[in-house]
């Protein structure tokens, strides 16, 4: 694998000869919507498979991965253009395999709504260990509050590919925000602590899950103990068989200040947990001045403190799937960027005729455009960060060089072809 950054004057036809590849396999790989025009600064992967097949008549994908070995989930992230889906018709060119992932095995995870289109999550699953569906929130009796969708059909489409589904459970009330008030509650309270816990085991074991990923939020400091020992208890009360995650503030250091880091106690909470994933994403937000979401000099700061807290094999980077537009001038206060996807972010390029730069420090793309107004005078500039293959590489790398157990992506929504071609180029993906 090796990514391509677009220069001007590039085609797919150019590219494809300069790599001695069919141009339909950069249109394929890379599921290109419009390959007749590209962005000066937009990524391509280029994917050189060892062994392909071509299609025959009376041929299933079934029979096709027998015959060389592979199972359908490999035929499913080697070709990406099938969408999850075992249709194919005869002449149709796959791939069955690549030169051996270079980087070893990785653990992932991806975060859901319910509400996801069946057509991305079913791209998605088969590169994905664990898929958190988010999420429970608590009521004030210790109750769940169900997440909206079809539950049953997702989890049954995660098993379906092999996919670990995590019940994500978090401190959002019944408005659907994130409450310190009801954390500490929670945590205060043994009685109250052991009816959730108690909901969560059975929930869990009514609906399917394979285990639990909490995520609770803006904890005051002084629970911090008390968060570990309800995670360790959380853990105790499902058994081994099980996981339990818990997801974590980027902290840079044990007393890091700030409502949303002193509750999380790296050194405790990995010790309760199975697994940990470091929201390493959110430097730029919606109402926060534009900047990288996950700029990796930020992320190895946090890994560089995690790893003397925590060990690495439990450890999960987080990478975003996502992007920030923001109009220009940030105004404190005023300004709210609008969130969009990798994909969106790169049409958007396209659609204003701008070039996509890149931040070598931050390994992190970025542009910046007006917008069109009825008059001149009215036009605003924008600038929006997002992510593309190079920056996904960066990412990804993390792992092995850390020696971490995988990454978990926030969120999969929007699928990022990509991300997972990458992915799936540097690692053999784990699958329990």
């Amino acid at each position: 694998m090796l990514i391509h950054t677009v220069e001007r004057g590039d085609s797919v036809y150019s590219i494809a000869r300069e790599y001695g590849i069919p141009p339909t396999r950069i249109i394929t790989d890379n599921l290109l919507s419009n390959p007749g025009r590209l962005v000066v600064g937009q990524d391509l992967v280029i994917l050189f498979p060892t062994v392909t097949h071509t299609v025959k008549g009376g041929e299933t994908l079934e029979r096709i991965a027998a015959l060389y070995g592979i199972s359908l989930l490999d035929m499913y992230r080697n070709n990406p253009i099938l969408g999850g889906l075992p249709s194919i018709y005869p002449g149709q060119v796959l791939n069955i395999s690549y030169d051996t992932s270079p980087l070893g095995e990785i653990s992932s995870n991806g975060y859901a709504y319910l509400t996801i289109d069946q057509a991305v999550l079913r791209r998605t699953l088969p590169y994905l260990t664990y898929l958190s569906v988010f999420s429970y929130g608590i009521r004030d009796d210790g109750g769940l509050i169900p997440p909206e969708g079809d539950e049953e059909g997702v989890l049954n489409l995660a098993r379906e590919y092999g996919t670990v589904p995590l019940l994500v459970l978090t401190s959002l009330t019944e408005r659907g925000t994130f409450s310190s008030k009801l954390a500490a509650e929670v945590l205060a309270n043994e009685e109250l602590a052991n009816v959730v816990i108690n909901s969560v085991v059975t929930t869990v074991a009514e609906k399917g899950y394979g285990g639990v990923d909490v995520d609770f939020e803006y904890i005051p400091a002084e629970y911090s103990s008390a968060y570990a020992n309800f995670i360790a208890r959380l853990s105790d009360a499902l058994g081994e068989e099980y996981r339990v995650f818990v997801s974590l503030a980027p902290k840079y250091r044990a007393d890091q200040p700030g409502l949303l880091y002193g509750g999380h106690d790296y050194g405790l909470l990995g010790e309760a947990a199975d697994n940990v994933l470091l929201m390493t994403y959110e430097w730029g937000y919606t109402y926060g001045p534009p900047l990288p979401v996950s700029p990796i000099n930020e992320v190895r700061r946090v890994i560089d403190y995690a790893v003397t807290e925590i060990p690495r094999e439990k450890i999960f980077v987080g990478i975003p799937n996502y992007g920030y537009d923001w109009p220009l001038p940030y105004v404190r206060g005023e300004s709210k960027a609008r969130s969009l996807g990798n994909v969106e972010a790169v049409q958007l390029a396209l659609d204003r005729g701008v070039a996509i730069e890149y931040d070598d420090v931050a390994q992190a793309p970025y542009f910046t455009y007006y917008d069109r107004p009825e008059t001149y005078d009215d036009a605003v500039e924008h600038i929006v960060w997002f992510g593309n293959a190079r920056s996904s590489d960066a990412m990804l790398r993390l792992v092995s060089e850390y020696g971490l157990d995988g990454a978990g992506v926030w969120n999969i929504m929007k699928y990022f072809p990509a991300l997972w071609s990458v992915m799936n180029s540097l690692y053999t993906i784990r699958k329990l």
